[in-house]
């Protein structure tokens, strides 16, 4: 599939909520409250935000348009056993567009980003979350504990696991 992955703009955050909204992920009632949150992160230089575009010539979508989005965030402080350092956030991909790799592209992309600053990256996820932790396999994540919570991640209805993955070496 045809996509281009690029920071995000303030003038995306309406479609990035759309995306939250359709995937399930938020209600159209809180999304303002995720607008919010958006806005903030595209504004913080120590955080990237990135969305996924499709060309306007696909049939489901007339005109190009946001079907995914993702972030990181930084943490420069340790809780328990999460360090203070660079990890992937958020990821959202629109119903119609799953399993077509546009996760994987988001992933990529921050993940350079994160390289070309740390030799580490940092990673939380429910350990249900099999779909996730498939994904992020090929990146060399490895679990480094479990709990239910860390940093301001908790896991309702479960456990999470903290990974961690190195830079590949050149």
């Amino acid at each position: 599939m045809a996509l281009l992955i690029r920071p995000a703009l303030e003038n995306d955050v309406a479609a990035m909520a759309g995306v939250e909204v359709a995937a399930g992920r938020t209600s159209a009632s809180a999304a303002s409250r995720f607008e919010a949150a958006i806005r903030a992160a595209i504004n913080d230089a120590r955080r990237l935000v990135l969305v996924a575009e499709t060309p306007a010539d696909l049939p489901r979508n007339p005109g190009s348009a946001v079907v995914g989005w993702a972030k990181t965030h930084f943490h420069d402080y340790s809780a328990g056993p999460a360090p203070a350092g660079y990890y992937l956030g958020g990821i959202t991909v629109a119903p119609d567009f799953r399993r077509q790799g546009v996760a994987a592209a988001l992933t990529e992309k921050r993940l350079e980003w994160i390289w070309a600053r740390t030799d580490e990256a940092w990673y939380v996820v429910n350990a249900r979350n099999a779909a996730s932790l498939k994904l992020h396999q090929r990146w060399g994540f490895r679990e480094v504990a479990r709990g239910s919570g860390f940093h301001a991640v908790t896991f309702d209805g479960g456990e999470g696991l903290l990974l961690k993955a190195a830079r590949p070496l050149p």
